[in-house]
């Protein structure tokens, strides 16, 4: 037997240390950026997604294309979900650094922005560019799941975008099979479910989009004759459409407290009473934008602020309440009346507007007064909106929870907005619609 000297044996064994050692960070980079294999399973407990064997329930947010995924990490969601590609390499990169999944949404162009789905060149450009996006984007190891289009059925009445969906699906699975695709419908109706999976049957689920109707979401799955997989692709406050109007038209939004309340119930009313067929959920919108008013659906302020509904989905997602919680509105009223009221004021004339909020940790509250004119959009499907002009300068005095301002001295539709904060990145809001005249 060749016998090694001591001190060599010591060397060799330090160089073999040395390139295990190596051997093993290759093998760590190698893991952390293998590509995620998404599938569905039937399981005991009804369909259920799986990502490299391991169950995922997906606990996400709709987000777009801007998101502080660590800090949508810490308050407990493993997933978001965008509406288009834009950053797309961006938006991945960050959710994999924070350990969150992606449903990597893909526009596809409606009929009410103008798509002709008989026209058989503006399909197939379509086509080539989701293969562009695909080829580039499908071995990233945060993606797990496309969504083609959204909202497709929105004002639309053209049956062939299905085909085309069907298409793309069938493109992606070629290039792609690693990774689940769907489409996300407005609504979950059966006539609509019937035509599509007979239409798009390379889809492997369905996902819908619900805001009010989750109130009853249980009721309307189990009526539906889709008995697939689902994913509730966008839910939250309940939308413009849906809720009473004053007699001018402006539609009344619930404060920050109220839609708090609803994100919980129909989480936990809503998303978890019907295990068998959803796979989770993606909670709208984590982040801000103007849609009828700048506060209507976003879970952030436009100066980034948090909104109790993010309390809310961190309790959802953790079983635990934040650290330290938003402030809770109780009362708002203008001229001692409520937005129910129909509010009428005088051009010039002096009112005051009153709002009663408590905070959980007794934070000290800074309280912040605007108003704006009535938005005069009448777009719909999330389409972008001019936010409405703020005027300035009819505060008299703005002290606190009370405020004292003159009405606009032009007639019209305006909205009285209340910001309350509590220093430590969380804010209580609600504006109630008046009418000068």
């Amino acid at each position: 037997m060749l016998k090694i000297p001591f001190h060599k044996m010591t060397l060799l064994s330090c160089m073999l240390l040395i390139l295990g050692m190596g051997l093993s960070s290759i093998n760590a980079q190698e893991s952390q950026t293998k590509v995620t294999k998404a599938e569905i399973r039937k399981t005991d407990e009804g369909f259920r997604i799986f990502l490299n064997d391991e169950l995922f329930y997906v606990k996400g947010v709709g987000a777009g294309q801007s998101t502080d995924s660590a800090e949508l990490a810490r308050h407990g969601a493993n997933a978001l979900r965008t509406w288009s590609a834009d950053n797309g390499k961006q938006i991945l990169d960050l959710a994999h650094e924070h350990g969150l999944k992606v449903l990597m949404g893909i526009w596809l162009v409606p009929e009410r922005h103008g798509a002709n789905y008989s026209d058989e060149q503006q399909v197939r450009t379509q086509y080539e560019r989701v293969k562009k996006i695909v080829l580039e984007l499908k071995d990233h190891p945060a993606l797990f799941c496309w969504g083609l289009g959204n909202e497709l059925n929105l004002n639309g009445s053209n049956l062939e975008v299905w085909n085309a969906v069907n298409d793309i699906s069938k493109m992606i699975h070629e290039l792609d099979p690693n990774h689940l695709t769907t489409t996300s419908l407005a609504g979950f109706e059966s006539e609509l479910l019937e035509k599509i999976t007979e239409r798009a049957p390379d889809l492997d689920f369905i996902s819908t989009q619900l805001y009010g109707p989750m109130d009853f979401f249980n009721e309307i799955i189990s009526k539906s004759v889709y008995k697939g997989p689902v994913l509730v692709t966008e839910w939250g406050a309940t939308g413009y459409w849906e809720v009473p109007k004053t007699d001018w038209g402006a539609p009344i939004e619930n404060h920050s407290s109220k839609k708090a309340d609803l994100y919980l119930s129909r989480y936990q009313n809503g998303i978890l009473k019907k295990p068998e067929q959803v796979m989770g959920s993606f909670a709208f919108l984590w982040g801000q934008k103007q849609e009828r008013t700048p506060t209507w659906f976003g879970m952030f302020l436009a100066d980034g602020t948090e909104t109790e509904a993010i309390d809310v989905m961190h309790y959802a997602w953790k079983g635990t309440w934040p650290e330290n919680r938003t402030p809770r509105l109780e009362a708002f009223s203008l001229d001692g009346k409520t937005p129910m009221d129909n509010i009428r004021l005088k051009v010039g004339q002096e009112y005051m507007a009153q709002v009663k909020v408590t905070d959980p940790d007794n934070d000290t509250l800074i309280y912040k007064w605007v108003i704006m004119e009535e938005s005069k959009s009448n777009k719909s499907g999330g389409d972008r909106e001019e936010i409405p002009k703020e005027i300035k300068g009819l505060f008299k005095a703005d002290s606190g929870d009370t405020a004292t301002f003159s009405a606009p001295e032009l007639p019209g539709a305006y909205r009285l907005f209340i910001y309350v904060y509590d220093g430590n990145n969380h804010a209580a809001h609600a504006n109630i619609p008046f009418f000068v005249e």
